[in-house]
């Protein structure tokens, strides 16, 4: 855990769903992390601060907005390669995070070459800094958490689809609620301290219960049957590739875990399928127009004199007056 203290997730109020999945991704870190979407002032970042909690590790680091490149992937001394003979490595954001959490404020406002470093990392788990001829090399396993305003701009469809779930927050949120949110933030705002304590106990049973269902995951078995009826859902939703199939599977067994069940029911599988989906799912394309029907087209039951249709007998002349004569100039000489 850190050292400062930080709002515990059993004490967030609503955001029944957001909970769920940062639960699951805290169960399975291999489902691939969690996009948040929402506007400003929905406690975004609260929640995903609280999953840091509930891994193994407690680890969390933030990539902050104006970030180098060096900053994100660490550096190396070359002054100490050239003169002691070794590559000295000063650790960057990528690092500090294996284990445990990479967060990640307003991902869709990042620079695109450092989205394609996390999408390099986020791949291959393994981070490498090359300089001058001298690499360097080390694990960078994480679970990538972002946050974004989708009225301040779209992310990019790589970064988009590497987050295993996409869960948004609704703006609206009722009278009652809103006053317990706020009383519980200026609770802690005034001691943090003591309303950890407060919700000491039930943030002990949250973790305990991620990590009895971690110890439990193994056993589950992704069973061909629960595979099937992915696998179907995920080509009616029109998915492009098959990451989908994966973390939609991987979802519904950490789910089983969590509900204490020893394999894949099809509740698990209902229960995931929208963070799996949201951020994947194509739009469908207008039916087409259904085909002209055979036999003669019917007239129009209005057609003004004059007026003629493709097929129809041309108009019939209509007298115009009389007619005027054009008077006969005589030419220049």
């Amino acid at each position: 855990m850190t050292d400062i203290p930080h709002f515990p997730l059993s004490a967030v109020v609503g955001a029944d769903d957001l909970k769920l999945a940062l639960c699951l991704t805290a169960i399975d870190p291999k489902i691939g992390g969690v996009l948040i979407e929402g506007p400003r002032g929905m406690a975004k970042s609260t929640l995903a601060r609280g999953l840091a909690d509930l891994l193994a590790s407690g680890q969390f680091v933030t990539l902050p907005l104006g970030a180098t490149e060096e900053r994100l992937v660490g550096t190396l001394d070359l002054d100490a390669a050239l003169g002691e003979g070794r590559a000295q490595f000063s650790p960057g954001v990528l690092a500090k995070a294996d284990g445990g959490v990479l967060y990640v404020d307003e991902v869709n406002l990042l620079p695109d070459h450092l989205v394609d470093l996390l999408l390099d990392v986020a791949a291959s788990g393994t981070n490498l800094i090359e300089r001058d001829g001298i690499s360097h090399r080390h694990s960078a396993r994480f679970v990538l958490i972002g946050t974004m305003n989708p009225e301040e701009g779209e992310l990019r469809p790589q970064l988009l689809d590497r987050f295993g779930f996409n869960v948004a927050l609704s703006g609206q949120t009722l009278p009652a609620e809103r006053g317990q949110i706020i009383r519980r933030r200026l609770d802690f705002d005034s001691d943090p301290v003591a309303f950890c304590a407060q919700w000491d106990a039930p943030q002990a049973a949250l973790r305990e219960r991620c990590t009895q269902a971690r110890a439990r995951l193994d056993s589950i078995a992704l069973d061909d049957l629960a595979l099937a009826q992915i696998t179907e859902r995920c080509f009616a939703a029109g998915v492009d590739g098959l990451r989908a199939d994966l973390v939609w599977l991987r979802g519904a067994r950490a789910h089983a875990a969590w509900r204490g069940a020893s394999a894949i029911a099809e509740e698990d599988i209902q229960a995931v399928a929208e963070f799996a989906l949201r951020h994947r799912r194509q739009e469908q394309s207008p039916s087409p127009a259904s085909p002209p029907s055979e036999g003669p087209s019917p007239k129009p039951s209005d057609t003004s004199p004059g007026q003629g249709q493709w097929g129809d007998m041309p108009a019939p002349a209509l007298p115009t007056g009389a007619r005027r004569e054009v008077p006969a100039w005589p030419k220049k000489p």
